[in-house]
């Protein structure tokens, strides 16, 4: 019918679709575990670069000593870098996923944030303190086959995370300084230290955090029951 016509019958509304997030959590799991390990790297090279700048100053290392351990620390950043930032986009996208799943049994309602915040929220300056823990909370209790689901784990991994956020931060302010001095080095390397345990911490959650709601939301999935 032309135009100012009653409209036609709508047609048929897709049911939302259940998203596979094994892959993407077994992908996921697999990169974080290798960042922890370019942590680990990242904190051995600060504890060699602060003791052969000590052996130096007391006479029992050569400069050539010193240009081993700088491109230690190049051989091992840059990779690292590159790990970090794959385990990001691929955690972002089960995040997602998982989130579009998690309306399938709860609804749009049930959560506090918006689909955009699933990835703006990381991004938001100061949000990104509470809105990815809303986030992964809301899934959580979306995904648990049994309710309530206790929020320690999310609590636990939220708490690790930005500590260890903030601690790397301060770690990057000590490098970008003009000048570095041998005590410098060495509370580097302790500041060091705690991130790396601290990133354990969170990586070791938010492992358990993803590969639970993925048990969880498979299980529930249509596919599975049929």
């Amino acid at each position: 019918m032309g135009p100012g016509g009653p409209a036609g019958p709508a047609g048929p509304v897709d049911p939302p679709q259940f998203r596979a997030v094994a892959g993407p959590a077994l992908a996921a799991t697999l990169l974080i575990l290798s960042a922890l390990v370019g942590d680990a790297l990242e904190t051995v090279s600060d504890w060699r670069n602060y003791l052969v700048v000590h052996a130096f100053r007391a006479g029992a290392a050569t400069v050539a000593d010193l240009g081993a351990a700088d491109t230690f620390s190049l051989w091992v950043s840059l990779p690292g870098v590159v790990v970090y930032i794959a385990a990001g986009v691929v955690f972002l996208v089960w995040l997602w996923r998982a989130r579009c799943n998690a309306e399938l049994w709860g609804g749009r309602a049930s959560h506090r944030r918006s689909r955009g915040w699933v990835v703006g929220g990381w991004f938001a300056p100061v949000a990104n303190l509470w809105i990815p823990y809303h986030v992964v909370t809301d899934i959580w209790r979306a995904s648990a086959e049994r309710r309530p689901a206790p929020r320690g784990p999310v609590t636990a991994w939220w708490a690790t995370y930005v500590a260890g956020s903030v601690l790397s931060r301060s770690l990057g302010q000590f490098y970008l300084a003009k000048k570095i001095t041998e005590s410098g080095l060495r509370n580097a390397a302790v500041l060091s230290t705690l991130c790396l345990v601290l990133d354990v911490a969170a990586g070791v959650l938010i492992i358990v955090i993803l590969n639970r709601v993925t048990t969880w939301q498979s299980r529930r999935s249509p596919q599975h029951g049929a």
